[in-house]
């Protein structure tokens, strides 16, 4: 069935507090991707683990807008991209493959994004990868990995060589491909993928600029030995409930 918006119906009163808390952050990363430009239509996702529930998460409907996505309007499935509350929308088999992977790998990963901006792809187009020239990039590169482009992630296989190179990092670049955070909050995950969207966009432009200049490496050292610390304890919600705020502003119905 279509992902139509006008089929959905509240969730709230068949799930648990901490569900629709979950539920109601995720679809606020999904409104936020969408209000900085990072969405690719219907493609990309972001999934959360269910509270209470190590193998139960949360994604988007195939077929919805990010600024569609409520948090009625999210998935329930199992690891196995099974639905496990009813819905009338289906999900992505070749995202839930990413998703799945990192979930059952991590447990700290309760939350993945995967997107495809512009500037992740280029970067991620890229010989060297993300490079340090920029204050922006020092903190991903603190805890980056890469994965080699293997086609549409659609095989079952390529989720044991995924998880071995992404191993404890917090951020990925998918090369030829796109971008990939997780964290324990939905907050953390779009805080890293805020600042690795930024790192990669400073470098496409500076790219078109002349010589680059980079960090110089003691720099680069000691930032990245400081960065897990600075990031924990500022963590994403030294920026979340502002990103709420707005998100509210514009237009309140991911709440619903």
């Amino acid at each position: 069935m279509h992902a139509d918006p006008a089929l959905v119906r509240s969730a709230k009163a068949h799930v648990t507090a901490e569900e629709w808390a979950a539920r109601t952050d995720l679809a606020a990363a999904y409104r936020a991707v969408a209000m900085y430009g990072w969405d690719d239509l219907v493609f990309t996702h972001i999934s959360a683990r269910v509270p209470g529930h190590h193998h139960h998460f949360l994604i988007n409907p195939y077929g919805m807008l990010f600024e569609e996505i409520t948090a009625s309007s999210l998935v329930k499935i199992d690891l196995e991209g099974r639905k496990v509350m009813d819905s009338p929308f289906e999900i992505n088999p070749a995202g839930f493959t990413i998703h799945s992977a990192v979930h059952a790998a991590r447990a700290d990963a309760r939350c993945v994004i995967h997107l495809h901006t512009s500037e992740g792809v280029a970067v991620s187009c890229q010989k060297e990868g993300l490079l340090p020239i920029s204050q922006q990039s020092l903190f991903p590169l603190a805890s980056l990995a890469y994965h080699d482009y293997e086609g549409v992630a659609l095989e079952p296989a390529e989720k044991k060589r995924l998880v071995k190179d992404l191993g404890e990092k917090s951020s990925m670049i998918l090369r030829n491909h796109g971008l990939l955070t997780c964290a324990e909050t939905v907050a953390d995950a779009f805080l890293y993928m805020y600042i690795l969207q930024k790192a990669c966009e400073v470098q496409i432009r500076a790219q078109a600029g002349g010589e680059l200049v980079r960090v110089p490496k003691p720099i680069v050292d000691g930032i990245q030995k400081a960065a897990k610390v600075v990031l924990r304890q500022s963590g994403g919600m030294i920026a979340w409930p502002a990103i709420l705020r707005k998100l509210d502003r514009l237009d309140p119905s991911w709440r619903t």
